[in-house]
């Protein structure tokens, strides 16, 4: 503990249990944000009278000093107290003993990471929308490039790489959604809360607040210092960001195997075996996947500290802050990553002609015999599975049907067989016109893709525009008070 702290209630302390309890390794994230919130206290306490403009200028003149100067001491046990042992160095006890009148490091903490939080949001953010840009990018070049579409892993339907891309941006734009949400409640400002039951100065929280670039107040002073939700909320929607990043990944990995052969992946971001001279492995997706794991243990973990705690200023929060910093590190480079990745991917033109995809399209030859032939479609689905049976027993593909072998499956459900035209077949069997007729609303037709891709194709310029004003309101806000804090320090 700071020896500030010391000589009233409590003896000396020890530098070993200083450097135990300490957070300073974490606070260096705080220290610009500290720095600002001392500035904006000190101006705050000028205008309202209650330490003078002499004593203030000086106090502001040495926080101004401090900015890309101080070091880290191992003897302090946090940053809050680093900043006033500097201060009250540079000026004084007499002078620099008044830096933390009127507040608390409770307040001042939890300011500190909301300050340092909103900027690793607007990053993510930021990151989250070039991601989108690169997935449009790729749509807009795969609107005819047809892929299988998997349910259960196992080949399903007829679906274009375009459409899938369209999903990912839409998945994508919902977690960019919840940071969103998550930044309005981050950018509200404790400072004057004090310890937990604000003080008996006459201080303005409202004008500190506006000089740090706040959208408002946490109003109630004992939740102001002891609310950790928004901590909890962001972790919560960079989780839920991580599992859908993880199954993105998932199917990049799966569709570069030679299984599968859906896409290639750019050389950079694989490796080879040091023993087996094929193989490509997909090695930085991995990592990703690997990553997103240890976004969802910080949620979990920060959770399990903060569930049990009694309700204000506990120092279990110090351990929990770390968890914060470390998922918006992973996933903000996560996202540039992936979005280099998807960048460079190369779709195989060729991924449907192997011939067991060719029964994907079954579920429209069910559909033809209801539309055309007047088949209720529960029988229509036994007639088509029993000719799928009989095709992949005989080692045959749906290319293979005819008009004889399915009136012959058909006899088997109907009380006369079914005698179909051939030209009802083929469009039904064939990938492009199953893709083509499906084109309700969100569906995989070129139109409703590209109906789709219209929509969307601006949207990140807008997302990007709302994260510019959002970090310029901050950087005017903190430009403004070291403008005030200049003037009176000179």
């Amino acid at each position: 503990m700071s020896e500030l702290l010391r000589g009233g209630r409590l003896s000396a302390s020890r530098k070993d249990i200083i450097e135990f309890t300490s957070s300073l390794t974490s606070d260096e994230k705080l220290l610009k944000h500290v720095v600002n919130i001392n500035k904006a206290h000190i101006v705050m306490l000028i205008e309202n009278g209650i330490i003078s403009r002499n004593d203030g200028s000086k106090i502001l003149g040495a926080l101004l000093s401090l900015e890309n100067k101080l070091s880290l001491r191992s003897n302090v046990e946090d940053i809050h107290m680093l900043v006033e042992e500097e201060v009250i160095k540079s000026v004084g006890l007499d002078v620099g003993g008044n830096l933390n009148l009127a507040k608390s490091r409770n307040d001042q903490v939890a300011t500190a990471i909301r300050m340092a939080l909103r900027e690793d949001l607007l990053n993510v953010m930021e990151k989250t929308v070039n991601l989108q840009e690169t997935v449009i990018q790729l749509a807009e070049k795969n609107i005819k490039t047809i892929v299988p579409g998997y349910t259960h892993l196992q080949p399903a339907q007829p679906t274009t790489l375009a459409h899938y891309l369209l999903a990912q941006f839409d998945i994508l734009k919902r977690d960019l959604g919840r940071l969103m949400d998550a930044y309005r409640r981050v950018n509200l400002c404790p400072m004057g809360a004090g310890a937990l039951a604000t003080t008996s100065f006459p201080i303005s929280r409202e004008r500190v607040a506006e000089l740090l670039g706040f959208d408002g107040l946490i109003e109630n002073s004992i939740d102001a210092v002891s609310s950790r939700d928004f901590l909890l909320e962001t972790l919560a929607a960079l989780s839920i960001m991580a599992v859908d990043i993880s199954r993105f990944v998932e199917d990049l990995i799966i569709w570069s195997s030679m299984e599968f052969r859906l896409i290639d992946l750019p050389d950079e971001f694989t490796s080879t075996s040091s023993i087996m001279p094929q193989k490509k492995n997909p090695e930085v997706l991995e990592v990703i996947r690997a990553r997103m794991s240890i976004i969802l243990s910080d949620f979990i973990a920060a959770s399990t500290m903060l569930k049990g705690l009694p309700s204000t200023y506990n120092l279990d929060f110090q351990e929990a802050t770390p968890k914060l910093w470390d998922a918006t590190k992973i996933m903000a480079e996560t996202l540039w990553m992936l979005s280099e990745i998807v960048r460079n991917v190369r779709a195989r033109k060729d991924a449907m002609e192997k011939p067991f995809l060719s029964f994907l399209t079954a579920t429209e030859l069910a559909n033809m015999l209801v539309r055309k032939y007047s088949v209720p479609f529960r029988i229509a689905h036994k007639i088509i599975g029993a000719l799928v049976k009989t095709l992949v027993d005989d080692g045959k593909t749906l290319f293979d049907v005819s008009p004889e072998l399915l009136a012959r499956v058909s006899a088997k459900f109907l009380s006369s067989p079914l005698h179909v035209n051939i030209e009802d077949i083929h469009r039904a069997i064939d990938p492009v016109s199953f893709v083509e007729s499906h084109s309700v609303r969100g569906g995989p037709s070129r139109s409703e893709v590209k109906r789709m891709l219209i929509i969307r194709r601006n949207l990140p310029d807008q997302y990007r525009e709302e994260i510019v004003f959002k970090r310029k309101r901050i950087e005017d806000s903190i430009n403004t008070l070291n403008s005030i804090a200049k003037s009176y320090a000179s």
